[in-house]
């Protein structure tokens, strides 16, 4: 068990890799976000429930896992209502510029 903990945590730590690397990379806000909100909701979803798998069946593990299922409804909720929010306020999507 310990061991499926650690490649729950390690994957989670991949994505969460993964996430930063399209923040630093992406050209725009919407892709920046796109790639932080995908990328961070798995790889700290991954992770807590590694840590949940390394905890047993305990309290412990129960309260993480209400916070994954809480992490997976609330992360793309917000995600979508900061795009909202910067697409009415004028904020325009990255076009590549025709040669």
């Amino acid at each position: 068990m310990k061991i499926l903990a650690l490649i729950f945590m390690l994957s989670g730590f991949f994505f969460t890799l993964v996430a930063a690397l399209g923040v630093l990379r992406f050209p725009d806000f919407y892709t920046r976000l796109h790639a932080s909100g995908k990328g961070d909701t798995l790889g700290i979803g991954l992770s807590i429930f590694g840590l949940a798998l390394y905890h047993g069946f305990s309290l412990i593990s129960l309260k993480l896992l209400f916070i994954v299922i809480f992490i997976f409804l609330a992360n793309p909720i917000g995600t979508h209502a900061i795009c909202r929010a910067a697409y009415r306020s004028g904020l325009r999507p990255w076009m590549r510029k025709e040669e």
